[in-house]
């Protein structure tokens, strides 16, 4: 055990203090902010105007279509055409028809209109027809607007779910779909960052002949577990950091909401004022609504627990197969592609069916998924923000875990068979068949 310390230490130590890992440790969460931040202004600022010509109005479209500020611009003439479109300063001309009781629309451009664009036009132009129809039966729309207007304000659907005692707590599926999504890709990555790390360093290290050195002191199962333990290590203090720097990003961004904003979502949140009587920025009242979701639906404790359970236990799982996949590679990146497909397919599979998951986290495929070790780690993380335990069972979240360590264990017992062989063979391609072979050997 001293001797697995020792390289756990090495390990640990030397790349900690890489430049490469401070630099990444402290920059991924500031550029994940700007990207956000960036992202989000260039889609509200970056919207083009689209100018429209609407010829041979059948003589409703003008009263019912309405523009769209900053994105499209209706403009009504029988003085625009096909040919002179484009002199008049407009993008697009609408051809309208009705034939055979339907209206049949041809939208001419010189470019292709933008899909934002388009679906505002196809909106527009069912309104204007909708509102056509109702009146040629004698129906008033303005009395139905009326009416649909206060139904939207007097009816409204919270989803309350209760537990064993009866006792019912607001839940909150968009936020839940959005952590369950964002906690299996990052463990999906972080399996493949990792676990390819520890395959590069066995196969540099047996390239450079620096574990025969190492292996004539300690076992080769020793410099095996050393490894894998040692960049868990570094996996999980990055991780932490991560978590601790995204929090105060995130909490520095109140500081810049006025106090007067906070004043009144308070008022807001006790039922003293309504949201169409907050005369700030509607903007700071999202940010606001927004954390109150995520502080109050979510159970954090929960969450972070079993995020790092399941970034250890999918890591080690799968760290014992990569790092025996090292042991056997000579200086062929080919051969090392074509010895980490099998391994790579279940995470990658475990990725492809997480979004039928989130979509029903309680089916037969999402329970089964999330308890089988291959590939629990991505499709448990995606379950368990939709609440424990209503939605994943006491029963199902320990299974789960017990076959994880139950998995690792098995991975790493026959891992290092293979290990102990491959580590100082030299000059020969190893297959699968060969492997499995070795992992099998009594001695």
């Amino acid at each position: 055990m001293n001797k697995i310390g020792l390289i756990i230490k090495r390990e640990y130590i030397t790349r900690v203090s890489n430049k490469r890992f401070i630099l990444t440790t402290f920059l991924i969460p500031v550029v994940f902010f700007i990207f956000i931040a960036g992202s989000t202004f260039f889609a509200i600022n970056s919207r083009e105007e689209v100018k429209v010509a609407v010829v041979n109005d059948p003589g409703y479209l003008k009263q019912n279509m309405k523009d769209d500020a900053g994105s499209v611009v209706f403009s009504y003439s029988d003085k625009v055409d096909s040919t002179n479109y484009l002199q008049q300063k407009f993008d697009a001309i609408l051809y309208p028809i009705e034939k055979n009781g339907a209206l049949q629309n041809d939208l001419i451009s010189k470019k292709q209109i933008g899909f934002e664009a388009k679906k505002h036009i196809e909106k527009e132009l069912n309104k204007a027809y909708e509102n056509h129809l109702l009146l040629e039966n004698g129906i008033d729309k303005n009395t139905l607007d009326s009416i649909a207007n206060l139904t939207e304000e007097k009816v409204t659907l919270t989803n309350m779910v209760s537990d064993d005692s009866g006792k019912a707590k607001e839940a909150n599926t968009g936020i839940a779909y959005a952590i369950g999504f964002g906690s299996g890709f990052l463990i999906y990555i972080t399996m493949f960052i990792f676990g390819a790390m520890v395959m590069r360093g066995v196969a540099e290290e047996k390239t450079n002949r620096i574990a025969e050195v190492i292996v004539s002191s300690c076992k080769p199962f020793e410099l095996m577990m050393g490894k894998i333990v040692g960049i868990a290590g570094v996996g999980l203090t990055q991780l932490l950091l991560w978590i601790v720097l995204m929090t105060v990003i995130s909490s520095s961004l109140s500081a810049f909401i006025p106090a007067d904003t906070y004043h009144q979502f308070q008022n807001m949140q006790a039922g003293q004022q309504a949201m169409g009587d907050a005369g700030t920025n509607a903007t700071a009242f999202k940010l606001l609504q927004a954390k109150t979701a995520l502080t109050n639906s979510v159970n954090w404790f929960v969450i972070i627990g079993c995020f790092l359970f399941y970034f250890l236990g999918g890591y080690l799982f799968y760290a014992a197969i990569f790092a025996a996949i090292g042991s056997v590679i000579n200086e062929d990146p080919q051969e090392a592609q074509a010895l980490m497909m099998p391994i790579t397919m279940p995470i990658i599979f475990a990725f492809v069916i997480l979004q039928s998951v989130l979509a029903n986290p309680g089916s037969s495929l999402g329970v089964w998924t999330s308890i089988i070790p291959f590939t629990s780690p991505i499709i448990m993380m995606g379950r368990i923000p939709f609440g424990v335990p209503n939605t994943v069972p006491y029963w199902q979240l320990a299974a789960s875990m017990l076959s994880l360590i139950g998995g690792f264990i098995l991975t790493t017992w026959f891992a290092g068979k293979i290990y102990r062989t491959g580590i100082l063979m030299y000059g020969k391609k190893v297959t699968w068949k060969e492997m499995i072979r070795w992992s099998f050997r009594k001695n």
